[in-house]
């Protein structure tokens, strides 16, 4: 009887176990820039959303209009005892850190920041990869040979992208030069696109003829002005060439849509486990983008030249400085 009892136990715990995986409880909580940005938040959602269609399983969302909001976003959500939490933006980093301590049965992952402990998978993109390839598409389609770059934060990961894009732009031509601008300081950088447009519009007044926009909701204002000069401008994170066809070189993707999708399917799983995964060009994280919104900018010279690129990277031929390593930009 006693072992009747005992194996009807074992069946329930497991038929939990089972449950628990196939229907997490799951939230997102976004950065400053909100989830309709058309970048980076944007893409998380969408990773969110197609898990959400494929799988029946809903998804809490809230915004973290600030580091400290973000800190007590994670509290409360942690609080309603959800078994993931994807943090969008490694302005969540710290939060991260000392929510997941207090609540170390609540499983995080932080996405473009590095956070330690057992429940946390810090998901990383080599950033500098798909930014060299921006480069040599920048490169080859300019005539001035002056490129812009505007970013949101003078931080090492937007000056990774800066870096990236300058590498490969000299790769192309030496002579190359790159003109850059920061919106800010303070979150409020991500979602200022009149500022981005300023500074879009002052460096085509010095001559630059194709801009790279890596400043979140900030990067509309620097594609728009883009599309009114006349210029060539380079999204990035998600797919940004249908917002303005024919002004729109490429874009730099991050596949955050993929590391927020495969992380809730994991969890699904039961196969999530914490570390620290960095997605490349060789992995899938970061890529160019080449679709109908900017085929006629492409040429067949400019693609045969950033496919090459990227075959070498991927096979290890070209080496791509990441400057959060500690070495300095050589370009």
């Amino acid at each position: 009887m006693k072992i009747k009892q005992l194996s009807m136990m074992i069946a329930a715990v497991a038929v939990s176990a089972s449950a628990f995986a196939a229907n997490p409880k799951l939230g997102v909580v976004y950065d400053a820039g909100g989830k309709f940005d058309k970048s980076f938040n944007q893409s998380a959602f969408e990773g969110a959303s197609r898990f959400k269609k494929e799988t029946g399983i809903n998804f809490i969302e809230v915004q973290a209009s600030s580091d400290t909001q973000a800190e007590q976003v994670l509290r409360g959500l942690a609080r309603k005892k959800l078994d993931m939490i994807a943090s969008i933006g490694f302005a969540q980093t710290q939060a991260v850190q000392k929510v997941a301590k207090e609540f170390p049965n609540v499983r995080f992952v932080l996405i473009d920041g590095v956070a330690q402990g057992n429940n946390v998978n810090s998901i990383t993109f080599k950033e500098e990869e798909g930014s060299y390839l921006a480069g040599v598409a920048a490169a080859m389609a300019s005539k001035s040979k002056k490129l812009g770059f505007i970013g949101g934060i003078d931080i090492p990961l937007i000056r990774t992208f800066a870096c990236g894009y300058a590498q490969g732009a000299k790769s192309v031509d030496k002579k190359s030069e790159i003109v850059q601008n920061m919106v800010g300081t303070t979150a409020a950088a991500w979602n200022d696109p009149a500022k981005g447009g300023e500074l879009a519009r002052s460096q085509f007044e010095r001559g630059v003829d194709v801009v790279f926009a890596v400043a979140g909701g900030s990067g509309m204002g620097t594609l728009q002005m883009a599309k009114e000069k006349g210029k060539l401008a380079i999204g990035v994170d998600s797919n940004q060439n249908h917002l303005y066809p024919g002004t729109m070189l490429t874009s730099m993707v991050k596949r955050v849509d993929n590391a927020v999708y495969d992380s809730f399917m994991q969890m699904k799983n039961g196969t999530w486990k914490g570390g620290v995964t960095a997605k490349g060009l060789k992995e899938g994280g970061v890529d160019w983008a080449l679709d109908a919104n900017n085929r006629k900018l492409i040429t067949p010279e400019i693609e045969k030249r950033v496919l090459g690129a990227r075959k070498d990277i991927i096979d290890g031929k070209t080496k791509v400085i990441d400057i959060r390593s500690g070495a300095a930009c050589p370009a």
